[in-house]
């Protein structure tokens, strides 16, 4: 699949903007602040819905404008469809077709992105909320359902908060009510786990191989999910259930007394050991940003598999982060059968055949202009 077109009105910095690309390598070259990581934010976007860089949306919004619209024709399966996703003080709206969704669940996955940034080097050292993250984005492209979920199940959470809260200051005793809101937020949470073990297993099938190609067959990477309750990966859903009640049932009059949920899909955690060791703790940055980069092209050939196509690749400043052997790996891997959009400061110091071959396009200012090589 790739992005044929992209359409940006009073996006960011960019009034108008109307772009064609390559099927293969796309390289957008600028200084910092002028626009590269805009043009990133928007692909993600068409493809999520969401960006992967605020939770607040006006400030996609051109200033003194009442909307942003980004606009993409894509090619998927040998067809052409449009998507575009429309930002507005009212709300947003994304059409698929020309047909808006009423659902997200119904729109996401039309356009499969993986992004690999700078700040996804922090995958395995930085917070658990990263790494759920992760798995969210990826699992919800290759079940879309998996996003519905996961949005009850956090609405609930929210409102199950809000009144463990309220007990917790004595203002109201409403136990039914909590064991409620419990019962209907570990539905959703079964069904997050459950899909979250099966994604994790076709995750570990990709993630190890690639990761011990890249260690020249020194290391090899295991991948463990942690939850906050104790179950194995292949039970059930009704068996994750009659975990998660039984627990919450224990765990009542502590959440009471904390104000919040203590447990549940939001605080669970993934833990990578390379050679039996926590690279978390233990490894060093190389072991660490190997291990990142091998998730990523993990998730590239998981895509594939499931879908049937490969993703397209977003790398937003992060080559110059990765030494040549990695930069190398990176490159040689997604050679020819990967639309992909890499955004640098300059091209100097990166030698490879893939990037002699790319589509150039100089940004300055809100400003593209293709580059003739």
């Amino acid at each position: 699949m790739h992005i044929e077109e992209l359409k940006l009105k009073n996006y960011r910095n960019y009034d108008q903007l109307e772009l064609s690309f390559d099927d293969k390598v796309n390289v957008i070259i600028g200084e910092n602040a002028q626009g590269k990581t805009n043009l990133m934010e928007a692909i993600y976007l068409l493809a999520f819905t969401k960006s992967h860089r605020t939770p607040r949306e006006k400030e996609l919004i051109q200033w003194e404008k009442d909307f942003s619209k980004i606009e993409g024709r894509i090619n998927k399966r040998n067809r052409t469809f449009p998507l575009e996703i429309v930002i507005s003080t009212k709300g947003k709206k994304a059409k698929l077709n020309r047909i808006e969704q009423k659902r997200l669940s119904d729109y996401i996955g039309s356009l499969n992105v993986v992004m690999f940034a700078p700040e996804d080097l922090s995958l395995v050292k930085g917070s658990p909320q990263i790494r759920r993250r992760f798995i969210d984005m990826e699992l919800g492209q290759i079940q879309p359902t998996y996003i519905y979920h996961l949005g009850q199940y956090q609405k609930i959470l929210k409102q199950r908060n809000h009144l463990l809260k309220q007990m917790q200051y004595r203002k109201t005793e409403d136990r039914t009510m909590l064991r409620v809101m419990t019962e209907q937020m570990v539905e959703h949470a079964a069904i997050i786990l459950e899909r979250r073990f099966s994604f994790l297993e076709l995750l570990r099938k990709w993630a190890t191989p690639i990761h011990r190609g890249i260690s020249r067959d020194l290391e090899t990477l295991e991948i463990r999910y942690s939850p906050t309750i104790e179950v194995l990966e292949d039970a059930n859903k009704e068996k994750i259930e009659s975990i998660y009640l039984h627990k919450f049932q224990e765990m009542e009059e502590k959440e009471m007394e904390r104000g919040t949920t203590l447990l549940g899909p939001h605080r669970d955690d993934l833990i990578f050991y390379v050679n039996d060791k926590d690279v978390q703790t233990y490894g060093s940055q190389g072991q660490q940003r190997t291990t990142a980069l091998s998730m990523k092209l993990a998730e590239i050939e998981l895509i594939h598999n499931e879908v049937g196509e490969y993703p397209i690749l977003l790398l937003d400043d992060v080559l110059s982060e990765l030494d040549d052997y990695r930069q190398s790996h990176l490159l040689n891997t997604i050679q020819g059968k990967v639309q992909t959009f890499v955004s640098t400061t300059s091209v100097d110091g990166i030698n490879h055949e893939t990037l002699n071959k790319a589509e150039l396009f100089s940004v300055m200012n809100g400003v593209v202009e293709n580059v003739e090589g």
